[in-house]
């Protein structure tokens, strides 16, 4: 879990995407129900996030490569070919967008997708940051910008939860059913690409169009497919991937190979592909795992999860020379706060003290544990206000913590 340690469902980038109380939404439409939100109930536009000349930018200045970039029309994925080359002299490979051949198949009426935008362009990093803190799930952002008139892609779902957030242009969306409530990863629409067809094919749950400043929420495996009207449409993809119960079941699982009864190997000399051979140790293995599941503690899983979450999220970016020059000018009045979004685990068992990062851990001495508590608790702080150290210790620690990454300027 991040540091700070309760989830801010309804914080500023929520409040950004959704109308209404955040309460609702967790117990009526997450992971049930689409929710549309009217530019009029909401904040303020995405144009802050991205606007067209952002894609200008990031398409003709920032070297973009694949994947970060693809091209479709009509429901087909373009070549790469036919939107990219070689960079050039001191950047000679292959695959940076080229902006005349962008140009070109977006006047022939191909769709541009920018993709992984939480890493890439600089509003979105943060944005992300702040989103996935508050929901506490992973979240990826890509943009779709499409010429009027024209569709990218046919009706399909996702396997992760989505928020579009409409920048510019009109974007009529149909909306159906699922075929498949809550896919997982490794049930793709494709797979189903005739039952898709097929819903796609009856009365819509929702026809409607996104203006610039509308925001919508589709659940994963909700049915859609979007068009633009009669002006360039951009609309941003902020894809959330959550964890679900079967991410618990496999750590589970996990926990339980401790356990000598399933791993024992099953008879020899036997055909095991006959259920009357098979059925014996599968009712022995049920019996072991259900007793086993019963004695693994949450802490075992909670610890489990929480490694996943830092392999896949990423806290709010770092200057790393800003980092080295506050460390060297530190003094007890500086105001630091934790790093925003970051997740750790403390971990403190009476002798060791430590601070458990994604590929990382630092130990620190156990005299400095409420200090130490104090800092990575979130609220801003100043060194001199950091308890159980005198005044030199108070300073050593803050630096380590920044040097270290975990601390940045209040």
């Amino acid at each position: 879990m991040t540091a700070h340690s309760s989830v801010r469902v309804g914080g500023a980038a929520f409040a950004r995407c959704v109308a209404g109380p955040a309460d609702v939404f967790a117990t009526e439409h997450w992971g049930r129900a689409p929710l549309f939100s009217a530019a009029a109930d909401l904040p303020r536009d995405f144009t802050d996030l991205l606007d067209a000349h952002a894609v200008d930018d990031l398409i003709s200045s920032r070297g973009l490569r694949t994947p970060f970039l693809r091209m479709a029309k009509d429901g087909t994925v373009l070549p790469a070919a036919r939107f990219t080359r070689g960079g050039g002299a001191g950047a000679t490979i292959a695959d940076q967008a080229a902006d005349d051949k962008v140009l070109a198949a977006m006047a022939d009426g191909s769709t541009l997708v920018l993709q992984g935008l939480h890493r890439t362009w600089p509003p979105l990093v943060d944005f992300a940051a702040q989103f996935a803190d508050e929901l506490g799930h992973p979240v990826q952002i890509n943009a779709y910008i499409t010429p009027p008139q024209n569709q990218g892609f046919s009706p399909h779902y996702d396997v992760h939860d989505v928020f579009v957030l409409q920048v510019a242009g009109r974007k009529r969306w149909t909306i159906h059913r699922p075929v498949v409530d809550d896919p997982l990863a490794n049930q793709p629409w494709d797979a189903r690409r005739g039952e898709v067809e097929a819903r796609a094919a009856e009365a819509p749950l929702l026809d409607t169009v996104l203006a610039p400043g509308d925001a919508m929420y589709l659940p994963r495996g909700t049915i859609h497919a979007a068009q633009a009207q009669g002006e360039l449409a951009i609309h941003l993809t902020v894809g959330v991937h959550p964890l679900t119960r079967y991410d618990l079941v496999k750590r589970l699982l996990e926990a339980v190979q401790d356990d000598p009864a399933l791993r024992a190997s099953l008879p020899v000399g036997v055909d095991l592909a006959d259920p009357t051979v098979l059925a014996p140790a599968l009712e022995d293995t049920v019996a072991a795992l259900q007793r086993a599941l019963t004695d693994v503690p949450v802490t075992r899983v909670a610890d489990d999860v929480g490694t996943n979450l830092m392999r896949r999220t990423r806290p709010k970016p770092l200057a790393p020379l800003a980092q080295l020059d506050l460390a060297a000018t530190l003094t007890g009045d500086t105001r630091l706060r934790l790093r925003e979004a970051l997740r750790l685990r403390l971990t403190d068992d009476g002798e060791h003290l430590r601070i458990v990062l994604l590929d990382r851990t630092v130990e620190l001495p156990q005299t400095a544990a409420d200090a130490v508590k104090t800092a990575v608790a979130g609220a801003p702080f100043v060194p001199a206000g950091l308890p159980g150290l005198d005044p030199d210790e108070q300073l050593v620690l803050a630096r380590r913590l920044v040097r270290e990454g975990l601390l940045v300027p209040a």
